[in-house]
């Protein structure tokens, strides 16, 4: 109310300057200046107020002149105005500085009139005695902080505002504590102590001078800093407030003495504080939570003078100060508290900031070293930083960093001081880096900060793995930014150390260019990109020679080689600013741009579009190579791919906009070649919009028209003059008008016009959201503010149509219609359009008009649906209307506008009313009759309904809506009846959830408080609030659950934010029922059966501010805990929930719940407590809620995960910094394994909880090797469960062991495991303790992918042990698993062992498994448990021993075991084979795929089993997967048998049913065989496999088969095509193997048309000539465009092609659409879905037309062509002319003038519509070539030109409703697409 007042005050001041100055000479700049300040007044966005008070400030300095010359008398009303206007600027800093420069302009002259004014002003904020208003502070501490006057001012009343600020924090800590008030009072007193000290200082710390007021302000600010103001950043800026205070102290011993009480005061019980010569009681805070220590802390290293923290302190006994005596023993003790995280932390690295600024004031003090090495301060100073290094709270890592950085500084300086040649600590500290593992994050932070101080080859020398572990750091997302500094650190100091020229580069390439390479070529493109943008531009300009020798590396043909090209193209680009593109650079580049990788596509565009200056123009090489790769790439399924692609289009428009700019300006010479770039542009945007605009087709898929609106978008965005308030960036130029007027005399970019409306008004009905979205916003935000009143008519009738619709995307759409037509509609629209009779002519404001018209239509659907529920459902659903209004209240801006209008606030509040009493009354309905409850008098339920309830239910509602009388025969499946009314309730009570959460929102929040808050009247929020407590606990869909959630979590958090306390006790009133309920008896589920109820507890707690103490959250984990510990009944019933386990699942979500961040972790310990006692519990639902909130916890304590995508999936939080962070967590976990290792002789105790734990510490990583470690004392229990008699516990104690095991000590450990093995086979004792300790050796021996391990020689000493125990590998050794066991140990120290022992390895592995008999069953032999395990472990081992020697023995072992009948063994190997992918072993690949092939016969005849079969065969094509690897040798061994195999291949694909995995590798190795046997091959085989490969083509078919089928064409079909060329017998197949290659590459699964464009990859660019270099597999569009062209060049004579083509064009019955879509039946609730919805038969049809009418231009020679041709245009052509005169009619304007809107979205009719206009031009040009032949056909009574112009005039009638491309974008879909140069 108070920016209300001085709005009102500052618009009468300016109407009175009006009046005054009327008839002055000054009177024109006046009212300019006025109207500015009008203006800015007004404006609701920053961009827009600074914008017209910047004008002001311009009008205001040519003003001065003329006032001076005026009197005072004159001068006054400007003046006064323009205090008025900078009252109102009080919440903005930059505002208010930019009126004071106005008003001190003005002033010039007349200066003691401006402070009368200002004293005058001031003297009305602040009365005695009163409290002031936070508007009043605020004005307030804005004129203290920038007005010099006001500061004049407010010291001449010192006494009078020191009053007022007591009085008014007092009262704000008694009534309002929570709010903005008190923070604002604080920072008032803040602002008076900052700018005024002089003027305090006599009042705190003099006798004579003492303040009573300012001693009640201490007192009150010490109130808030111990917590009677429950918000957190108002109690730290009453820390910042006391020491400001502080500062005021006019000896430095007096302000640390007065420190020094106030950080004693915390410690005692009651008392008095001294500060100066104030006295003040000790603040009463019944709950004090430590934070207190925080606040005094956070503000004394804030601003704190130096010489105050660093004076002698007289009371200690030694020479001490506050900075190293007092400030810092807190700094250690809040860096181990649990809250808070950020803040202390920031604490920390204040600390060692001031103790930086400090040190020579500290040197004199102490005389002696501060940081020596030696010293306690250093000890705890290093402990305190690595103990919280690891810390995952966000914001600390950067306070660690500079801590580090800090602390090496201060100790640097130190020891120069002292002339120190010994500097330990930089060694030290370097070595605890290498001995952490990589993962860990917090290990580069103080390697960044040591490089500089050690020097980089110190660093190299002494890492050497350093290189490989940023490799795999830049994988992974989180370690990037970390990996990149220590790069750039170690770069930058190899530069400053002196070198220059090719010997730095050298020494660069060295160490860095092996990373650089790897990384740019890795096909991770995480990697990939992280390396490119963090590493590579950044190296080129610090070295621009290390470009020759990355060049040099990027040579190849490989997609690695050319992602990794363009890379560095692109970053030297960037460097130098220009780039040559010609010869072989610009061949690669089309390459690049055609090829099938996306991130070397984009790579590539990127490179052409990216510019280091903005207005430089693009050649014309680069526009052509855009516009042929645009539209190639508008349908890519990756929606980062087209995100990307925007942002590089944007950046090439920008270019053209600016360089066209600067032409216009005459900044570039205006010759012949300016004019062309000029007009080169403007014809490049314009084909752009038009291929954007085509492209919007309903008949394109979700990719193309997304990748399209996102390329309009960037258009509109950057070539129109649309001014948008709310973006920082990208407004258009100022001078933009001079280019669109150029373009449209041009007869271009006609943005706005009528068939591009069209286009954007059919993409408001598609099925998805993000294209109605975003196609919405590009309306509302470009084009003109009213739609066509025809058009808007059409649009709100089809708009009611789709609200009634019961499919929710169809409802969806309409309310986007809805709001969009609101948007775009003014008050003649709104009055033409049929609302409701109650909306449009009685309210003024058309906002209101649309909410009143559909709360009518929600109230009439309703009473329908009160009717006959299953009559509403199908034809009037509530969802859609209750959607329509979501949007139109809560999304267009002009509403909330309204809203604020004073004579539209009674409207809208009973709008409102009536709208929650609506939602309220469908809530309880719909939810009712789900529960079968009918008519008012029905019982609540306090659970939702079970599904044979709602079943029941629903039944009911069925047969009463059909009228039958007996209930219909039971079916599995759910009728459309029972979806129906299912999707009616749960989507409808999800969209009242989001509607009531969003209204809340928007009218509670803060900026729009004190205009609306009588909106929602208490009354209404409780209505509210009641209904997301009935649908949360009578709901159990969970995505209506989710949907209310999102909802609830917004209205409790307008609620729990308003300073009405009665609002904010809404919330906690229904955590308390909650919480009482859940504590209650009841008789059914409520947690495990209603989704809702535990949401009800996660939305009320994820309201509270995070800048509060949480209370509610705290209330509510605690009494969860408590229900949760209680003892169970003795007589509890299994079938009911129990209050404990649902406290277990309620705080489970509490855990999983996103909004509430760190605040848990407080609560961790006792919940991991809870969780495990609950795993021992008898009652099964206790266990199962216990299990899931454990896993929960573990989520929330390990931090971030990893994303898929990442190269490096472990956790990176080592188990000592777990631990420093949560200290009573480790105790409780190592209670737990305390209790498992105790001995219990005779008895098998299980330990439930025992796993839990195991599992937590295993996800873990070792730490440092440091003394007194937290994680040792786990190393004893761990150890001791190697014996347990579990064998899930021995094998999860082995993986739980590595992290407790640093690095350095796994070599003594190994080694003292391996003594303890038994050498003879009478020591051995326990089995399962002999098999735990191989286990846990194995454990810490296998280390994950880009860990190091221990060296060969490090570990010599372990295998010596091993090998004298070597009869643990012998049948002496009863036990097979511990044989495995012991293989597997040994396996693991290949390097390690001793020739001999290695040897006598395979010997026994020889002989174990050469004495199996068939099957690897022993005869008479007793069957032992583990032996297969044994045999599959003996046989990995041979095969990992013979890829790691190559030896031809250990080669020829392994196919000697592979030729063996044991299963077992044969599959272990095969699987051996399949899992090294990646890894190549050629000798013994050789020697396997031969021996595979070799056996392939029989293997095939006998066919014992499927999954061996599959097995074999996908180890048969892994080993030949590269081409090259077939040999001779390999034909040879199929000499003769090659026929009979393929024969049994493809009886098995045509007759058998082997499943989709087997036939997927039958087809592959079909395939395979018959790409090595052509020459001599069989025509039947041939045509049986091509038969098979049609059948797995289908779109019917399973993705696998059409996958097998893709990558069979890929490996054969290439070959055959070739063949066929030399053999006509052939060219049948060859055209049918083409076909399925074309519709392949409209698959919509990604990876079959990747494996479908080798195919046609492998066929360019002559298929009878071998590939030289290697083939760039190019992308699926410019694959498909390469078989189109080669059906042209080589089978275009052939009279089959032209039949063949025709095929990929549908045949749809235009009739029968249009009638079904003119059809107004009830909509049915499902839509058939398309066999592919990626195919776009409406795009292959305009690409097929131009081959085939090239063929048509043939058939004049060809008799046989004639003939096809012929045969067509009998068959065709009638239908063809048929359907042309039906579009004529129908479409003509006199029957068009009646129909509707709904054709403009039906994808099937502008697929039928597009395809006729192709059919129409082949037939016109059949007619024209054939002459004579073509007269003859029946039903063909017109010629060429006829016909032509009957085609003209129907695709003009069509495209005038949007259903055909119009001239102009005709032209652009005829222009040549294909990369022709891509080879």
């Amino acid at each position: 109310m108070v920016e209300e007042a001085a709005a009102m005050g500052a618009e009468r001041e300016a109407r009175a300057c009006e009046a005054f100055y009327g008839a002055f000479p000054i009177a024109q700049p006046v009212l300019s200046c006025l109207s500015c300040l009008r203006q800015f007044a007004r404006s609701t966005t920053r961009r827009c107020k600074d914008k017209h008070l910047e004008e002001a400030l311009l009008l205001s300095r040519a003003l001065g002149e003329g006032l001076r010359a005026l009197g005072e008398g004159e001068a006054r009303p400007l003046l006064r105005c323009i205090l008025a206007f900078q009252m109102e600027a009080t919440s903005s800093s930059s505002s208010f500085q930019k009126l004071e420069q106005m008003v001190t302009q003005l002033a010039v002259g007349n200066e003691a009139l401006l402070a009368q004014e200002v004293g005058t002003l001031m003297a009305g904020l602040a009365q005695q005695g009163e409290v002031l208003s936070p508007g009043n502070l605020q004005s307030v501490c804005m004129f203290i902080e920038e007005s010099s006057l006001g500061r004049q001012h407010w010291q001449q009343n010192l006494s009078l505002l020191l009053q007022c600020l007591a009085t008014t924090l007092h009262w704000v800590l008694q009534s309002q504590p929570g709010g903005t008030w008190g923070y604002l009072a604080v920072k008032a007193c803040l602002q008076l102590f900052q700018a005024l000290p002089k003027d305090v200082a006599p009042l705190a710390w003099s006798n004579g001078g003492k303040s009573e007021a300012l001693q009640s302000l201490l007192g009150l600010l010490l109130e808030v800093a111990w917590g009677k103001a429950p918000n957190k950043d108002t109690r730290l800026l009453a820390g910042t407030a006391l020491s400001m205070l502080v500062n005021t102290a006019p000896q430095p011993q007096c302000g640390a003495s007065a420190v020094l009480a106030l950080f004693q005061l915390p410690g005692r019980d009651v008392g008095e504080l001294k500060f100066g010569e104030l006295v003040v009681e000790a603040p009463q805070v019944l709950e004090p939570d430590g934070l207190e220590k925080l606040v005094l802390t956070r503000g004394l290293l804030t601003c704190c003078k130096t010489d105050i923290l660093s004076c002698q302190l007289e009371s200690f006994t030694h020479k001490a100060c506050l900075l190293l005596d007092v400030v810092f023993p807190t700094v250690c003790a809040l860096t181990k508290e649990q809250d808070c995280h950020y803040y202390c932390f920031q604490a920390c690295a204040l600390w060692l900031q001031r103790l930086r600024e400090s040190l020579p004031a500290l040197w004199h003090l102490m005389g002696t070293h501060i940081l020596a090495q030696d010293t306690q301060l250093l000890q705890q100073l290093t402990q305190m930083v690595w103990d919280n290094a690891e810390t995952p709270a966000e914001g600390v890592s950067e306070f660690i960093h500079s801590s580090f950085r800090l602390l090496l500084e201060i100790y640097h300086l130190e020891c120069q001081h002292f002339q120190d040649q010994e500097r330990p600590l930089y060694q030290q500290m370097l070595q605890r880096v290498i001995s952490m593992p990589w993962q860990i994050k917090a290990r580069y932070v103080p390697l960044c900060a040591i490089v500089p101080y050690v020097g980089s080859q110190q660093v190299l020398d002494a890492y050497p793995d350093l290189p490989q572990h940023l490799l795999s750091c830049l994988s992974t997302n989180h370690l990037c930014p970390a990996a990149a500094e220590v790069y750039k650190a170690l770069v930058r100091q190899q530069c400053a150390e002196g070198q220059r020229g090719s010997v730095l580069v050298g020494r660069w390439s060295l160490c860095w260019l092996p990373l650089l390479s790897q990384a740019l070529r890795s096909p991770l493109p995480i990697l990939h990109g992280n390396a490119a943008n963090h590493l590579l531009t950044w190296t080129l300009r610090q070295l621009p020679d290390a470009q020759a020798p990355l060049a040099a590396r990027f040579g190849g043909r490989d997609a690695a080689s050319l992602r990794a090209w363009v890379s560095l193209l692109k970053a030297q680009k960037s460097v130098s600013g220009a780039l040559s593109l010609r010869g072989e650079t610009l061949e690669r580049l089309r390459c690049c741009l055609g090829a099938r990788e996306d991130g070397v596509r984009l790579s590539a565009v990127a490179l052409l579009c990216c510019s280091p200056s903005t207005n430089l123009p693009l050649s014309g090489i680069e526009l052509r190579l855009l516009r042929e790769f645009l539209p190639l790439n508008l349908n890519c399924g990756s929606s980062a791919f087209r995100q990307l692609l925007q942002a590089a289009v944007r950046k090439a428009l920008v270019r053209l906009r600016d360089s066209s700019l600067a032409q216009l300006r005459g900044k570039v010479s205006r010759g012949s070649d300016g004019a062309g770039q000029l007009a080169q542009a403007v014809g490049f945007v314009e084909w752009l919009l038009q291929l954007s605009i085509t492209s919007l087709s309903p008949g394109s898929n979700y990719q193309r028209k997304k990748t399209a609106l996102l390329l309009l978008a960037a258009v509109l965005e950057t070539c129109t003059d649309t001014w948008s308030p709310d973006r920082k960036k990208g407004q258009p130029p100022r001078t933009m008008a001079t280019l669109l007027s150029y373009a449209r005399q041009s007869g271009c970019w006609d943005f706005f016009s009528q068939p591009n409306l069209l286009a954007l008004l059919s993409c408001l009905q598609d099925s998805t959201n993000e294209i109605r979205d975003l196609a919405s916003e590009l309306l509302v935000r470009y084009f003109p503010p009213t739609l066509p009143e025809p058009i808007a008519l059409a649009l709100f009738q089809l708009a009611q149509d789709a609200l009634s619709s019961p499919r929710v995307q169809e409802a969806e759409a309409g309310a986007v219609l809805m709001k969009t037509i609101l948007q775009k509609s003014d008050s003649g629209t709104i009055k033409s359009l049929a609302l409701e009779a109650e909306a449009a002519p009685t309210l003024p404001n058309r906002g209101l008009c649309f909410a009143q018209h559909l709360l009518h239509m929600l109230q009439a659907q309703y009473t329908a649906a009160c009717q006959d529920l299953l009559q509403a459902a199908a034809s009037a659903p509530m969802h859609g209307t209750i959607t329509a209004l979501r949007r139109c209240l809560l999304q267009v801006p002009e509403v909330a506008a309204s809203m604020q209008a004073a004579e539209l606030v009674q409207s809208w509040q009973e709008l409102l009313a009536h709208l929650v009493t609506t939602a309220r009354d469908i809530t309880s309905f719909l939810l009712g009759t789900l529960q079968s409850q009918q008519g008012p008098g029905a019982t609540e339920q306090a659970a939702a309904p079970s599904f044979a309830d709602m079943g029941n239910a629903i039944g009911s509602l069925i047969m009463l809506g059909k009228g039958q009388g007996e209930e219909e025969e039971d079916s599995v499946l759910l009728s459309e009846e029972h979806s129906l009314i299912l999707t009616c309730c749960w989507v409808s009570v999800k969209e009242i959830g989001l509607l009531l959460g969003g209204l809340a929102e928007l009218l509670l929040a803060p900026a729009l408080r004190d205009g609306l808050g009588t909106l929602l009247p208490l009354p209404t929020l409780q209505t509210a609030a009641k209904v997301f407590q009935e649908i949360l606990l009578r709901c159990r869909h969970w995505g209506a659950v989710e949907g209310c959630s999102m909802g609830f979590t917004k209205f409790c958090a307008a609620l729990l934010n308003h300073p009405d306390a009665e609002l904010q006790a809404i919330p906690r009133t229904m955590l308390e029922q909650g919480l009482e309920a859940l504590s209650g008896p009841r008789s059914s589920s409520i947690t495990r059966r209603a989704a809702g109820f535990p949401m009800l507890f996660l939305c009320i707690v994820s309201g509270e501010a995070p800048v509060q103490a949480r209370p509610l959250l705290t209330l509510c984990v605690q009494t969860l805990l408590a229900l949760a510990t209680t003892a169970l009944p003795q007589d509890w019933d299994q079938t009911l929930d129990l209050p404990q386990v649902c406290a277990l699942h309620v705080l489970q979500t509490l855990v999983r719940g996103t909004g509430l961040g760190s605040a848990l972790l407080r609560h961790t310990t006792p919940m991991v407590a809870l969780a495990l006692r609950g795993l021992g519990s008898p009652c099964w639902a206790m266990r199962n809620a216990a299990i899931q909130l454990f896993s929960a916890l573990t989520s929330r304590l390990l931090g971030q995960q990893r994303s898929h995508g990442e190269g490096c999936q472990a956790e990176g939080m080592s188990l000592p910094a777990f631990l420093g962070q949560h200290p009573q967590l480790g105790t409780v976990l190592l209670g737990e394994l305390g209790v498992a290792t105790r001995p219990a002789p005779g008895v098998l105790c299980l330990h439930p909880a025992l796993h839990a734990v195991l599992t937590l510490l295993a996800q873990l990583q070792p730490g440092t090797d440091c003394p007194g470690s937290p994680s040792a004392r786990f190393l004893e229990p761990l150890l001791g469960l190697a014996g347990s008699p579990i064998y899930a516990v021995r094998a999860m104690a082995a993986k739980a062991l590595v992290p407790v095991v640093p690095v350095p000590q796994r070599q003594g450990l190994l080694l003292q495991l391996a003594q303890q093995l038994p050498t003879t086979p009478e020591q051995v004792c326990s089995h399962n303790t002999l098999h735990g300790h191989l286990l846990q050796m194995q454990a810490l021996l296998s280390h994950a992918p880009g860990i190091e391990g221990l060296s060969a020689e490090a570990l010599h000493p372990v295998a010596l042990q091993l090998e004298a125990r070597g009869w643990l590998l012998t049948p002496a050794q009863r036990c097979p698993l511990v044989r495995a066991a012991f293989l597997q140990v040994l396996s693991l120290l290949p390097a390690s062992l001793s020739s001999s022992f290695t040897q006598s390895i395979r010997d026994a592995a020889s002989t174990e498994l050469g004495s199996l008999p068939l099957g690897g069953k022993r005869g008479g032999a007793e069957l032992q448990v583990g032996l297969a395990v044994l045999h599959q472990t003996m046989a990995r081992f041979v095969c990992n021993e013979a890829a790691r020697l190559g030896d031809s023995g250990w080669i020829d072992a392994v196919c000697s075991l592979l030729r063996q009948p044991n299963s077992y063994v044969q599959v272990a190997i095969l699987s051996w084979v399949i899992d090294r992918e990646g890894e190549t072993f050629k000798d013994l690949e050789k020697a396997l795929g031969l021996t595979l092939l070799e056996s392939l016969g029989s293997v095939l005849q006998e066919r014992k089993d499927k999954e061996f079969l599959r097995l074999y065969l996908e180890a048969l094509l892994h080993l030949y997967r590269d081409p090259s690897s077939w040999s001779q040798e390999a034909s040879c061994k199929l000499q003769g048998s090659s026929a009979i195999c393929l024969e049994m291949l493809l009886d098995m694909v045509e007759a058998e049913c082997p499943g989709p995995d087997l036939l997927f590798q039958a087809m592959c190795a079909t395939s395979l065989l018959l790409a090595h046997r052509l020459e001599d091959q069989d025509s039947t085989l041939v045509e049986r496999w091509c038969r098979a490969l049609e059948v797995c083509s289908r779109c019917a078919s399973s993705e696998v088969l059409r996958l097998a089928a893709a990558r069979s064409l890929q490996t054969a079909g290439a070959d055959v095509v070739s063949q066929s060329l030399g053999a006509a017998s052939l060219i049948p197949v060859a055209l049918r193997l083409i076909n399925v290659g074309i519709h392949l590459l409209q698959d919509e699964d990604w990876e079959v048309r990747h494996e479908a464009s080798g195919f046609a990859s492998l066929l360019w660019p002559d298929p009878r000539l071998p590939l030289r270099d290697g083939c760039v597999f190019v992308q699926d569009n410019v694959g498909l465009q390469r078989l189109l062209q080669l059906i042209l060049a080589e089978f275009g004579e052939n009279p089959e092609t032209f039949d063949s083509l025709l095929q990929h064009l549908p045949v749809l019955d235009l009739r029968v659409i249009v009638e079904e879509l003119e059809d107004n039946r009830a909509t049915s609730l499902y839509r058939e879905d398309e066999p592919n919805i990626f195919a776009e038969p409406a795009v292959l049809a305009r690409q097929l037309l131009p081959v085939l009418l090239q063929l048509l231009e043939r058939a004049p020679t060809s008799s046989q062509l004639r003939a096809s041709a012929l045969r067509w245009l009998e068959a065709a052509g009638p239908s063809v002319l048929c359907d042309l005169q039906y579009c004529q009619h129908h479409w003509s304007p006199e029957a068009a003038a009646h129909r509707g809107m709904k054709a403009l979205g039906c994808a099937r009719l502008q697929v039928a519509v597009a395809v006729l206009l192709v059919r129409a031009q082949l037939v016109a040009r059949a007619l024209h070539l054939l002459g004579e032949n073509a007269i003859t056909v029946p039903g063909l009574a017109c010629d060429t030109q006829d016909l032509e112009q009957k085609l003209e005039l129907v695709q003009g009638l069509l495209a005038q409703h949007g259903l055909a491309p119009t001239l102009s974008q005709e032209k652009v879909l005829k222009e040549p697409g294909p990369l022709s140069g891509a080879a």
